[in-house]
């Protein structure tokens, strides 16, 4: 959504915040309602789940089991504990996008100081996992199969994990600013004849949910091969 077109927490006129402009502080102010909506959907769940669960509590216990289910498969055994993280970009991602296709809204994710955030968050939180876990062992998959391709495969695999939180975050931010300014452009223009505005409007559902499937996928991946980086290291045999 354009600096142009009004919402509804812009209409409050509230003041910019520090060292931001006014379309800064609104992706903010818009970031804090998603999480705060995140939040409360999450706790009514928790206060009100029941042993016979109804639509929603079945909802979200069905993408809770989908995620514990993929994070078991990627990360390992005891990926669970990474399940806080996984679960709070997955959550947080779709509520942030959907926001964006709510009247008087804009979606925080169609801003890149905020997908890069969760970018750099993840990329620092995968390799401190890596380190942790291994220690100095942990650069062994930096250096490739065979000890004599290090020189060659040492920097080429820093620049890999450097692209990384880049891919990550424009992925994400291009996807949905793209499909704001798309709706927008055929909704306000004189091109608008509805049936391509519907159109849209049912691809950005799909796309909403698929860009948080995506982004909390590779938050698996990467944090996969980071704690299991040690079986990645030169062979003994070449050693």
């Amino acid at each position: 959504m354009n600096e142009e077109l009004p919402t509804l927490i812009g209409l409050l006129n509230l003041p910019n915040l520090p060292g931001l402009s006014r379309h800064d502080t609104l992706f903010v102010e818009h970031t804090w309602v998603a999480m705060l909506a995140v939040i409360v959907v999450l706790l009514i769940t928790a206060i009100n789940m029941k042993k016979i669960p109804g639509l929603f509590q079945n909802a979200i216990e069905l993408i809770v089991g989908f995620l514990e289910s993929f994070i078991e498969k990627i990360i390992g055994p005891n990926g669970n504990i990474f399940f806080p993280l996984v679960a709070t970009v997955f959550f947080f991602i779709i509520f942030a996008n959907y926001l964006g296709l709510v009247p008087g809204f804009m979606a925080p994710t169609g801003s890149i100081n905020t997908t890069a955030a969760w970018a750099i968050l993840i990329f620092l939180t995968y390799n401190a996992a890596g380190i942790i876990k291994h220690g100095f062992s942990y650069v062994k998959q930096f250096l490739g199969p065979i000890w004599w391709l290090a020189p060659i495969m040492f920097p080429m695999e820093i620049l890999s994990h450097l692209i990384r939180p880049v891919s990550l975050g424009m992925r994400l931010y291009a996807n949905m600013l793209a499909g704001e300014t798309i709706i927008g452009l055929l909704f306000f223009s004189v091109c608008m004849v509805g049936a391509p505005v519907i159109w849209m409007l049912w691809e950005s559902l799909i796309t909403c949910w698929f860009q948080g499937f995506v982004f909390s996928m590779l938050t698996m991946v990467y944090l996969g091969g980071a704690v299991g980086a040690a079986d990645h290291g030169p062979s003994p045999k070449h050693a």
